[in-house]
């Protein structure tokens, strides 16, 4: 069975076999040799310097990581401007709302783009905002969010832009070099073709200095401070570490982030141009859409359960729009183990499906 859901993903058998290393003891050296190559080797994908950024560890999901990051991060006397035009950036407002930080959603269509011109207005209307908060690839569209003109916007302003590269981290392109970006908080099982349960922060050393502490388990502070001491606070999913830093030797051996880029760029666009042929639109053009995952609209006379079930029995896992969006959208995503062929294959499958 291919996943074409956006995580988990189909493994390579290299990262599946990395899973049956030793049981290990997260309190002995060995682990932490295995956390410090992970923490390591996170930061070489952007080739980023560990005197100013570190990489912070924790067991959960891509959720646990943005969560650690939105209340770790925004200071108690904070206040966050949170861009929505999915349900992630939604999310993001819920997490804020949770732990009481002050802060503010604006709102979009969630068929639109980041509006700079209302994002800037507002900062600009004297409300003390210091943190701005943005999903760069929105899966509920497959839209990627203008990430460098909106840190072109917070860092004119002097507020600092915390980023949820969920499903972009490793795949698409983040200047850590823009002073705006305080952190970027991502996941082991979507570009980085690890599994579940291991996610993680890259974050400014500067912007750990003022974190706040509102959490007991995703303490963003404590975590950084105990890791670059080779220390953890808590039990981790080993596993999930070994798989993720496998999967890690795995992306620097392919040709690191740019090259997996190009490769799910290759496969999104034979994707798209397939489904096209066969009368089925994209949601969004490929310009405004990221490599990972497109959203496309369901085939006239069938419903994504019927379109789900019949692929899924060939062979595929395909996913549903979400929200007000689940009656017209379905969406691929090509991550992990797919190869042209596969794809090849699917859309065969959606031939059989639409004669």
């Amino acid at each position: 069975m291919l996943l074409l859901n956006p995580g988990p993903v189909t493994l390579t058998e290299r990262v599946r076999q990395s899973l049956l290393q030793p049981d290990l003891c997260h309190r002995e050296s060995e682990f932490f040799d295995l956390q410090e190559e992970a923490r390591t080797r996170l930061l070489d994908i952007y080739k980023l310097d560990p005197a100013e950024w570190q990489a912070v560890l924790m067991t959960g999901s891509g959720t646990a990581a943005v969560e650690s990051m939105i209340a770790g991060l925004v200071p108690e006397n904070g206040k966050l401007l949170v861009i929505e035009n999915g349900v992630y950036g939604e999310r993001i407002t819920q997490i804020a709302s949770q732990y009481r930080i002050a802060h503010e959603a604006l709102k979009h269509d969630w068929m639109q783009g980041p509006d700079l011109e209302r994002i800037a207005a507002r900062l600009d209307a004297g409300e003390g905002f210091t943190h701005v908060a943005v999903i760069h690839h929105e899966t509920t569209t497959g839209r990627l969010n203008d990430l460098q003109s909106l840190a072109a916007v917070c860092r004119a302003r002097g507020v600092r832009l915390l980023v949820d590269g969920v499903s972009s981290f490793a795949a698409e392109a983040i200047d850590f070099a823009d002073s705006s970006i305080a952190a970027v908080a991502a996941t082991a099982n979507k570009c980085l073709h690890g599994v579940p349960g291991a996610s993680f922060v890259v974050v400014r050393r500067e912007a750990l200095k003022q974190a706040a502490s509102r959490t007991y388990y995703l303490d963003l502070g404590r975590l950084a401070k105990l890791q670059d001491q080779r220390n953890t606070p808590f039990t981790p999913s080993v596993h999930a570490y070994y798989a993720l830093v496998e999967a890690l030797r795995e992306l620097a051996d392919e040709g690191g982030w740019t090259a997996r880029h190009a490769r799910y760029a290759a496969l999104a666009e034979q994707a798209r141009a397939g489904l096209a042929e066969r009368g089925i639109e994209s949601a969004l053009p490929p310009q405004q859409s990221s490599v990972v995952l497109r959203a496309y609209r369901l085939p006239a006379g069938i419903s994504y359960v019927q379109l789900h079930d019949a692929l899924k029995a060939r062979g595929f896992v395909i996913y549903a729009g979400q929200g007000g969006l689940s009656a017209e959208l379905f969406r691929i995503s090509t991550m992990g183990n797919i190869h042209p062929a596969d794809v090849e294959r699917l859309l065969q499958g959606f031939s059989e499906l639409t004669r």
